[in-house]
């Protein structure tokens, strides 16, 4: 396990988080605190020290819980982060969203719930569309200033939101989002279009999450035609066979392969479990990089269509640059 500095911040993080959703049984699905325990453990002593949970929404709070109890002896070491925003049904309209009342009630019950006293990195989970970018990073920036949290991230928002709120808080000298959380994957590169150009142009670290698409990329089948057509588009069949062909040229698992594509890309997976075994067959992505040969070609399977107005912008560079382009620099062929 190696360590990466998160966006424009000091913080080591190790280059795979854990993802705990899968954390408690409250809602019919998820593992044991027992089995909870020894992924975690698994994790850890793998060199791991970047754990991803979330409030109520992950089985009722268990998830938290579950944490609670792991870390209680090395709470130090762990970077720990925890979501606010969205929540179970309720009668309770500030119950979920993104506004200041929910932002600091969530954290209290996620503070008593991990039996700690500070979050090293509060995620908004969710935008709502509603809540004014102003009281979201003022409410973040006081949070912060208390020592209950070390730093912000966000999730699940458009680049333009991120963007905005980040250029109000360097103006008024607030605390900034250093992280966002995105979906990505090989059949899901949309976040190509907007939110990993604005993340590398204000040095914001990228979490992904859904690395292996719900399980597409794992379909252990899919190269013999024995799954049926219908579960998959003609893209994600092509893109699942091209990886179940590079795992066995590699000697690899489907899903190794599909995770350090990722990785490749300069971004940090969040890996979930279910199953000890399956987290250390992930980790093992770790032991080995994919070839220049293969990385190509799972890009250009992969690839989608950028849309206006880079395609359009793509085409008009050199008159942008009046015929001189390919002397102008790396920068501005990036």
């Amino acid at each position: 396990m190696r360590y990466k500095l998160l966006g424009n911040s000091g913080l080591r993080v190790s280059e795979i988080c854990l993802g705990t959703m899968s954390f408690g049984e409250d809602f019919g699905w998820g593992i044991s605190e027992i089995e909870s325990r020894q992924i975690f453990d698994a994790f850890v002593e793998a060199g791991g020290n970047f754990i991803d949970t979330a409030n109520e929404i992950y089985n009722g709070g268990s998830s938290e819980k579950f944490l609670g109890e792991f870390i209680a002896t090395n709470r130090d070491r762990i970077v720990l982060s925890t979501k606010y925003t969205d929540s179970l049904p309720t009668t309770d309209p500030n119950l979920a969203g993104n506004q200041r009342k929910n932002m600091v009630q969530s954290l209290e019950r996620s503070l008593k719930r991990l039996k700690t006293d500070y979050i090293d990195l509060f995620w908004l989970h969710s935008w709502d569309f509603v809540t004014p970018i102003e009281e979201i990073m003022r409410a973040f920036d006081d949070l912060v200033r208390s020592g209950k949290v070390l730093y912000i991230g966000i999730a699940d928002a458009p680049a333009w939101v991120i963007s905005r709120a980040n250029t109000i808080a360097e103006l008024r000298g607030w605390t900034p989002f250093i992280a966002t959380q995105i979906e990505y994957s090989l059949v899901e590169r949309t976040a190509e279009r907007e939110l990993l150009p604005m993340a590398q142009e204000l040095n914001i670290g990228i979490i992904a999450w859904s690395v292996l698409a719900s399980g597409i990329l794992l379909k252990e089948n899919t190269l013999n035609g024995q799954l049926p057509l219908d579960e998959l588009t003609n893209s994600e069949f092509a893109i699942a066979s091209l990886v179940q062909k590079i795992a066995q040229e590699t000697n690899r698992s489907p899903a190794q392969v599909a995770i350090n594509w990722v990785r490749s890309k300069g971004i940090i997976p969040i890996l979930g479990a279910n199953k000890l075994s399956q987290l250390q067959t992930d980790l093992a992505c770790l032991d080995f990089q994919l070839s220049t040969e293969h990385l190509k070609a799972l890009d250009d399977a992969s690839t989608i269509e950028l849309g206006f107005p880079h395609d359009f912008l793509a085409i008009t560079k050199e008159s942008t640059f009046g015929g001189m382009f390919n002397l102008i620099g790396d920068r501005a062929s990036s």
